[in-house]
């Protein structure tokens, strides 16, 4: 099923990257794109999404930043 039709996004691909680490809809739209437009679609990723476990907010509230930032190369570039 598409997620966003902006930019042809699934839920598929949208549970793929969640099952990558992302955490958040800013995270898939870094990697998708999807709710980077018209927005229609940041509610359906948010339920995809849920509110279970998220390793890197785990690591961030043990103030382990420095994984963070380890586990993504995109942040470490940005920083």
């Amino acid at each position: 099923m598409y997620v966003c039709s902006c930019f042809g996004v699934t839920d598929k691909q949208v549970k793929e990257h969640a099952a990558a680490g992302a955490c958040t809809p800013r995270q898939i739209a870094s990697v998708t794109k999807a709710g980077t437009d018209c927005g229609s679609c940041v509610r359906t990723i948010q339920g995809i999404l849920g509110r279970g476990a998220c390793p890197r907010r785990e690591l961030l509230e043990k103030g382990n930043a420095a994984a963070v930032l380890a586990a993504d190369p995109e942040l470490v570039e940005a920083a």
